[in-house]
């Protein structure tokens, strides 16, 4: 009876310590990577993704048409003392079972006889087989189909060790980076006519929809090294000891032209890629990397910087590349010289590295759009006069269509059914001109009427592009480059000057916290009053003074149109049935708008309601409150948020665009678009289920113990009386280190990695301490 009081208080304990944490407060589950960060079309493959707060995940979800993907495992993070109970069970699996007493044969056989005959049968059967088969062939058969109980039980000792022996094997006790050392497997299966290009990548669980990561749909035969685990933490003095152990031989691979290459680059390492080619062949070897994962946990810079060599049969270097244009990503183009072998190489700018530096390389003769002119268009006339770029001969430019509105879309090349790179391009209202050399100084200055946006290119070192208008005093005006925003690699410099010659106005870079993954706000901005009637001039140039046929941009000169967009963060929330959440929703605003922004929800889901919520007037930013369902979503629904103003006269209407909150070097903010915004609803009195319930019940949980309260106190604990009687031992353990060991069996019986036998072992030997 003692006994079963003990069980119950220790289980009720258990529960509280389990329980408790979840019950204050639900943290947002969060993803690192995802390894390999994509597979070719018409395949089924397995991707890792690293994270925290991923406990009970069960769903994925990925954006687009054409994909689908089920969680297959879950490696949670473990400490010391769970790794040692795992080698414990591993060792009491692999001893071998006692044999039977058999003192008990004889008079047990009579009982047993008919249970045992399906188990003997295997065993029997080669004995008996000649008699047997002469007189019942088919009876024969039927008992060498049977499989013995004894032989099942083996069997799932073997699984389960194996499943130990692989959970052992992840565990790290340090890593280098606790947020992503958990871990999920996920199956992804890619229909054969799954449009090629980005997704976004996320995971659910019962409490929670997790930040989304690219994963992309290629067009290649693809190839992928081993997943690595989690990195270990590296200590000053003593990184060696923390670096990756590769086998020599998996250094270098050898690859068929065209493939795209998945691998994860570790600390110190490199990774090479053996090919042959042609002469005459132009290749294109483009690196995915800050384009799959835009930020990186407790890394400086924030983000994996790669690094391509290409190297002749020979090991003479052919090309050496850190970047393409101003992105980090680097692209070779490459232009076979003769016939032969040669090896790709990639590496981390200063040889960082660890799980989540993760890299797709695409090496072949692909559709690859270098650059565009002009970088926009008027809204249903758009036109392109150039596409510079490799293996575009004969390609067609997919084009915006006709009905689309104002702001960037984007566009690619299809080449015989590969699709190049997609590149932004940008619609307006406004009324649009193309640049007209000579107009490197003032007595050539082209001129233009406002309002206009001039299509231009920095094409010569040190040139200056100028332009003339007229306007008259007090007349407000705003100029304003969108190029770099638009992928163009210029750096602007602009300034407004009189007809005198005299500077009005000058601005190098502009922050927009519109501009994603930008990390270099190079475009400029500003809006002044003319001072007099009388002609203007605008100049732009490049900040370093470099130039080339991309280095394009739009130059707008116009009077102010005060407009703002929205950004809500983050882009995925959750909460309890009748609750709600609370999102941010930052306003950007130009060309000196000021007004309030009314916040609702547009076309929401049944049961979800909101304010309205106000920006105030010349604020950035608002907290918007939603309320949701009484019943629990079955799957995350997608909300949107609205803001609409007065423009003027009008009313305006702009969608919030989802994003996520991310930092450069601990210092700047830069919010990441995404697809949408994932909500989910759950019900708090239900608890997520494990995959393997306790061998036996648990009181409910009625509650926390009251304030103060602390663990029983036992015998043992009491210090010996006075009279001398002796004082009973003092336990090994404390009160307290016992309820964690019992936590951690809960945890560990509830993932599946505990036998019955051995639980209640170590259940016992806890009670027997307490």
């Amino acid at each position: 009876m003692r006994r079963k009081s003990n069980r119950i208080a220790l289980l009720a304990m258990v529960v509280f310590m389990v329980v408790a944490p979840a019950l204050h407060a639900q943290k947002r589950p969060f993803i690192g990577y995802v390894y390999p960060a994509g597979g070719q079309q018409g395949t089924t493959f397995q991707v890792r993704l690293g994270g925290q707060d991923l406990d009970s995940v069960d769903t994925v979800l990925v954006t687009g048409p054409g994909v689908t993907a089920r969680v297959v495992d879950y490696y949670r993070r473990m400490n010391n003392q769970e790794v040692q109970l795992l080698n414990e069970q591993l060792e009491a699996l692999k001893k071998k079972p006692s044999s039977a007493d058999p003192t008990m044969a004889p008079a047990m056989a009579p009982a047993m006889a008919p249970a045992m005959a399906p188990a003997m049968a295997p065993a029997m059967a080669p004995a008996m087989a000649p008699a047997m088969a002469a007189e019942n062939p088919a009876m024969m058969s039927e008992m060498s189909a049977v499989k013995s109980p004894e032989t099942d039980k083996q069997g799932v000792a073997k699984s389960l060790a194996a499943e130990i022996e692989q959970r052992t094997r992840e565990a790290v006790q340090t890593p280098a980076c606790a947020s992503i050392a958990s871990i999920v497997l996920v199956e992804v299966t890619l229909a054969a006519d799954a449009p090629p290009g980005r997704r976004e990548l996320r995971l659910a669980t019962p409490r929670g929809v997790s930040n989304p990561l690219s994963f992309m749909v290629g067009q290649v035969p693809e190839s992928s090294r081993k997943p690595m685990i989690s990195a270990t933490l590296q200590v000053l003095g003593k990184e060696a000891s923390a670096l990756r152990k590769r086998p020599p031989e998996e250094a270098e691979r050898s690859i068929t032209l065209p493939c795209t290459v998945n691998g994860q680059v570790a600390s110190g390492e490199v990774n090479r890629y053996r090919f042959q080619a042609k002469k005459g062949q132009r290749l294109v070897i483009s690196t995915l990397a800050r384009q799959l994962i835009p930020y990186v946990a407790d890394a400086v810079p924030g983000w994996f910087q790669p690094v391509l060599a290409l190297y002749d049969a020979n090991g003479k270097e052919q090309a050496y590349v850190d970047d393409y244009q101003f992105k980090p990503d680097p692209v070779i183009l490459f232009e076979v010289p003769r016939d032969g072998e040669y090896v790709c190489a990639i590496r981390d700018a200063i040889y960082r590295g660890r799980e989540d530096f993760v890299y797709r390389i695409t090496i072949g003769e692909m559709p690859f759009i270098t650059g565009i002119f002009p970088l926009g268009g008027p809204v249903g006339a758009a036109r392109l006069s150039k596409i510079p770029g490799w293996g575009l001969s004969g390609a067609k430019l997919d084009m915006p269509p006709a009905n689309a509105g104002p702001g960037v879309v984007e566009i690619s090349a299809n080449k015989t059914g590969l699709v190049s790179n997609r590149v932004p391009f940008e619609l307006d209202t406004l009324s649009e001109a193309l640049e007209k050399e000579p107009n490197n100084k003032t007595a050539d200055a082209q001129q233009v009427t406002l309002p206009v946006i001039i299509n231009g290119r920095i094409e010569k070192p040190d040139d200056w592009d100028v332009f003339c208008f007229t306007g008259k005093a007090n007349d407000p005006v705003v100029i304003e480059v969108r190029a770099r925003r638009l992928d163009s690699p210029l750096d602007s410099v602009i300034k407004l000057t009189d007809a005198t010659g005299k500077v009005i106005a000058f601005n190098d870079d502009c922050e927009d916290l519109t501009a994603g993954t930008n990390t270099h706000h190079a475009d400029s901005y500003l809006m002044t009053q003319l001072p007099a009637d009388g002609t203007y001039f605008v100049h732009i140039g490049d900040t370093a003074r470099h130039s080339g046929e991309e280095y394009s941009y739009r130059l707008r000169i116009s009077a102010p149109r005060p407009d703002f967009e929205l950004r809500v963060v983050p882009s995925s929330a959750s909460f309890a049935i009748k609750t709600g959440a609370t999102v941010s929703v930052y306003a950007v605003r130009k060309d000196g708008f000021t007004g309030p922004i009314k916040l609702t929800l547009k076309n929401p889901p049944p049961e979800f309601t909101a304010g309205p919520v106000t920006i105030p007037e010349n604020q950035p930013l608002a907290k918007f409150y939603f309320k949701g369902s009484a019943t629990p979503t079955t799957t995350p629904v997608e909300l949107s948020i609205v803001g609409s103003a007065m423009l003027g006269t009008q009313e305006t209407t702009r969608d919030a665009v989802p994003a996520e909150d991310r930092m450069q070097a601990f210092l700047w903010r830069h919010l990441v678009p995404a697809n949408d915004l994932k909500v989910l609803v759950y019900d708090s009195k239900i608890q997520p289920q494990p995959k393997h319930p306790l061998p036996f019940n648990a009181p409910p949980f009625v509650g926390p113990p009251a304030p103060g309260t602390k663990p029983p106190i036992r015998p043992a604990d009491v210090a010996a009386p006075a009279n001398g009687t002796p004082a009973v031992p003092k336990p090994k353990f404390t009160a307290q280190q016992i309820f964690g060991r019992l936590k951690q069996l809960k945890i560990l019986y509830e993932d599946g990695l505990l036998t019955d036998s051995f639980y209640e072992q170590k259940v016992t030997e806890c009670e027997t301490d307490l």
